[in-house]
């Protein structure tokens, strides 16, 4: 077949070089002969895990491999009950990652079963039904309204077939399809108008066409290619955290050979004795409960973001929501109502608005009889069912409550001329008080031709050459707005026409009026779209449809200003005649793309990413489903959005509300701002546990061991911490620039707060301890040591738990407005305190923890020194916003 594409080339010269006939089709040989060679006409199953896959793969995370270590290392030195709970945590925690992953749904698969089961086709001569997947290049297929598209197809016949390809392409109206050959090359999808694509939906009229593709090698196989060659993108949150395993696993290994051996060469301790110390050291700087706090705290802010309609797949997406720089949002569905409305009418030669018509009367009531009878809207159980512009036309006349039944029983049709995409216009006959009304609505500017009256205000008068002119310029000022305008006329006849053709129905019309439709962008956007902005967030809108609706929408929702509509708006075509390179460098200067095909969405998504951007993409089509896959996060629409786009979303919008993604975004900023809390609660705890075992064993101290960091570490990184991942915003979140993709964990003050906070506990501890030893309650040297060392770890305890409270600002004070407002963070932090104590308090317990029974001037001792990092930190935090100008 030749080089160029197959709608530049003749259907006579396709069926040739696909060596079948119009007429007579495919042989039932030659088609199974097909069928032998290249396979079922279905898209390739995807790649599936199964649960033991899946389960094992949760282990490949650097910080679970440090945990195992320990663990096993743990557990070969008797440390049983250390390895245990090491073992426990990473178990749930992989268990947890399985369940997420398997309830995921597989968007090849829901590409594939979006295919129809059967296909009307011309094999030796006669037309039979066949299933879709028997479909091979060469065969030929009739198509009427209501058909599902089984394959693509170059269309050899067209009688005002009319296709929607909204999923494929992001074309809100269906699409005017002919059998002629196009002269214009290097056309998107939108535009190829002789050809049909495999699952769209046949509208309106009939047509027949030559398969030219099947399964992969349909334009919807290209996009399930795309979906299975795409690599998962690693989330900011799952970067951080493989950046922060790094850094603790060598800072971990630093320590403990460093400690291993000081230890040996001071000539006190074994190997045994420095190996066990080598292990409390990585159980202390290992923060064991990170991963599962980390799980804990996307899960309680899924089930919140549920609560608001926002459903998500993939729990790492909570948090990347807050770090979203760039919203690139589908339009038709997403950012419009995908319902074609109402919005201008045109009477008397003015415009109105739709919605301000009042009672409709005079020629305005004419006007609203034609667009009822000149229809082929269907009204079902489900609503109206038909082409979306007329259903617009039916929905118009039932919102000023107009009795169109009565109209259409009172004149039913008796005769019709359908629409036909040469003359574009459309005419129906039916009866009238004095004979016959005949009615006609198509293309403002073929209807004008063919009038010579207009109604205004109820009379009819010539339609004068100005006033012609005057309603083209208005047919271009609507057009201009991305209205589509359609006109309609009429005329009064005493008899049934004689024959129903153009040259005897379409003449000496009396025009009535024009209508301007849009697919009317969702009332609630325009105000999430100024809430994202003010969040520091771009939105773009990034679109299959065409370049001026798409404009027109942008400036009305306020992605795109008036003034930029020359340079901030860009088509697919233009994308094709840029290098890579150019393009990249030039991405920021859009904020509409217009006429895309998804290999440009995916494009446009890696451009910005280079840009060191997160993005987020949002859509409802097949042809939004790459994109959604390649992005930072997918956001997928509930209602209106296919199987295969929420099958490659990390987000699904049960509302299929944009506003929502705003709310979204709130929320992953509270999520990340509390995991940013409750590592900074973890790791200063943490180094505040290994700086006091450095140093007590450069000191020759007795150290605090293994089974006393382990409770510590129970007690303190369990409920303290999970409830901090439930702490409410902190005032303003919204109103900050977006952290950005090289963010981490520990900017924004927090990395500096975790060092000085951890060797402010470790000072404090060191202190307590070498405090009890300098002025001991017993006398006795081993009482002294097993006191001290017993007040140092409850001192160390207490402290890091007081220290919680600290944590939920990093510069702010704990006496704000909302420092007790979470009530589940105040009662866990009693109970750990209880607990804490109860291994000292208790007397059997004693011995388990290796720790003495205090008495109250000891006590007091280790309150007054735990509650002193509360008065020391606020005093700092006092300075950092009072000199440094701090949060």
């Amino acid at each position: 077949m030749a080089d160029k594409p197959l709608y530049n080339q003749d259907s006579t010269d396709v069926l040739v070089a696909l060596k079948t006939d119009a007429k007579v089709g495919l042989t039932g040989q030659e088609a199974k002969a097909r069928f032998e060679k290249n396979g079922p006409n279905q898209l390739n199953e995807a790649k599936s895990t199964s649960l033991v896959q899946k389960f094992i793969n949760q282990f490949k995370d650097l910080m679970i491999a440090i945990l195992l270590a320990a663990a096993i290392v743990a557990a070969f030195t008797g440390e049983l009950v250390d390895a245990i709970f090491i073992l426990a945590i990473v178990i749930i925690n992989a268990v947890f990652g399985v369940f997420q992953e398997a309830k995921a749904e597989d968007a090849i698969n829901a590409l594939k079963e979006m295919s129809t089961p059967n296909a009307n086709v011309i094999r030796d001569g006669k037309e039979m039904s066949v299933k879709s997947t028997d479909l091979v290049v060469g065969d030929v297929v009739r198509l009427e309204a209501g058909d599902i598209v089984p394959a693509d197809l170059r269309l050899i016949e067209s009688a005002s077939l009319q296709i929607e390809e909204a999923s494929l392409t992001g074309e809100s109206v269906p699409v005017d399809k002919i059998a002629d050959t196009l002269a214009d090359s290097d056309l998107p999808l939108g535009d190829r108008t002789n050809l049909g694509f495999m699952n769209t939906n046949v509208t309106y009229g009939r047509g027949v066409g030559v398969v030219i593709g099947t399964g992969m090698q349909t334009e919807i196989g290209h996009i399930a290619g795309m979906l299975e060659a795409a690599d998962e993108t690693k989330t900011p949150l799952q970067a951080n955290l493989v950046k922060l395993g790094q850094v603790l696993t060598y800072l971990i290994l630093g320590i403990a050979v460093v400690t291993f051996v000081v230890g040996l060469l001071r000539g006190r301790e074994t190997i045994i004795d420095m190996l066990l110390t080598s292990i409390s050291l990585a159980v202390a700087a290992i923060p064991e409960g990170l991963p599962a706090i980390v799980t804990i705290t996307l899960a309680l802010g899924t089930t919140r973001m549920a609560s608001r309609h926002a459903l998500v797949r993939k729990l790492p997406a909570v948090e990347t929501l807050g770090s979203t720089d760039i919203i690139g949002s589908d339009k038709t569905g997403t950012l419009t109502q995908n319902k074609m409305t109402v919005e201008k009418l045109v009477v008397d030669a003015e415009i109105s608005d739709a919605d301000n018509t009042g009672e409709l009367t005079d020629t305005y009531a004419r006007l609203a009889d034609i667009l009822a009878l000149n229809n082929d809207t269907k009204r079902t159980e489900n609503g109206l069912v038909g082409d979306p512009t007329e259903t617009a036309l039916i929905a118009f006349n039932e919102k000023h409550d107009r009795d169109i039944d009565k109209l259409f029983n009172e004149m039913p049709r008796v005769a019709e001329l359908p629409f036909d995409s040469e003359r574009k216009l459309m005419s129906t006959v039916h009866p009238a008080p004095n004979g016959y009304i005949i009615t006609v609505k198509g293309a403002p500017d073929e209807l004008l031709k063919r009038a010579t009256r207009i109604e205004m205000s109820g009379q009819i008068v010539d339609l004068s050459d100005d006033i012609r002119a005057k309603l083209l310029g208005i047919n271009s000022e609507l057009a201009t707005q991305a209205l589509r305008v359609l006109g309609f006329a009429y005329k009064l006849v005493d008899e049934m026409p004689t024959e129903m053709t153009s040259q005897v129905v379409e003449n000496d019309l009396v025009f009535t009026g024009f209508v301007g439709m849009i697919d009317p962008e969702r009332p609630e956007v325009a105000q999430a779209v100024a809430e994202a902005k003010a969040a520091g967030i771009r939105p773009m809108m990034i679109t299959g449809d065409h370049r001026d609706t798409a404009a027109a929408i942008a400036i009305r929702l306020g992605i795109l200003d008036e003034k930029d509509i020359d340079t901030a708006v860009i088509s697919g075509s233009d994308i094709d005649a840029m290098s890579e390179a150019e393009f990249a460098e030039n991405v920021t200067r859009y904020n509409v793309y217009a006429r895309v095909a998804p290999e440009h969405k995916v494009k446009i998504v890696n451009a910005w990413q280079k840009k060191g951007k997160v993005v987020a993409m949002t859509g409802d089509g097949v042809n939004d489903a790459p994109a959604l896959k390649a992005a930072d996060i997918g956001i997928a629409m509930g209602i209106t959005g296919t199987e295969v786009s929420k099958g490659a979303s990390d987000m699904v919008l049960a509302d299929d509300n944009f506003a929502t993604i705003v709310h979204a975004v709130e929320e992953g900023r509270k999520v990340f701002a509390n995991i940013q809390k409750a590592l900074q609660y973890l790791l200063a705890s943490n180094l505040a546990e290994v700086i006091s075992i450095f140093v007590m064993t450069l000191l020759g101290w007795n150290i605090l061991a293994p089974i006393m960091i382990l409770w510590i570490n129970l007690v303190t990184d369990t409920l303290p911490a999970i409830a901090l991942g439930i702490e409410p915003a902190e005032k303003g979140v919204m109103k900050r620039s977006p952290r950005g993709r090289g963010a981490s964990f520990l900017s924004g003050g927090v990395g500096p707060a975790i060092i000085w906070q951890g060797i402010l506990q470790a000072v404090i501890v060191l202190s307590v301890y070498g405090f009890a030893l300098a002025a001991p309650v017993h006398a006795e040297s081993h009482l002294a040591h097993q006191d001290a060392l017993t007040m140092a770890f409850m001192t160390l305890g207490l402290m890091q738990m007081f220290n919680a409270i600290n944590v939920k600002s990093v510069y702010g004070s704990m006496f704000g407005p909302q420092a007790f407002r979470n009530k589940m963070f105040n009662w866990a932090l009693l109970g750990s305190l209880v607990v804490m104590a109860a291994v000292v308090v208790i007397p059997p317990l004693n011995p388990l923890f290796h720790v003495s029974h205090l008495d109250t001037y000891q006590w007091a001792i280790v309150l007054v020194a735990g509650i002193s990092i509360i008065v020391i930190v606020e005093l700092v935090k006092l300075v950092q916003r009072t000199i440094f100008k701090k949060g």
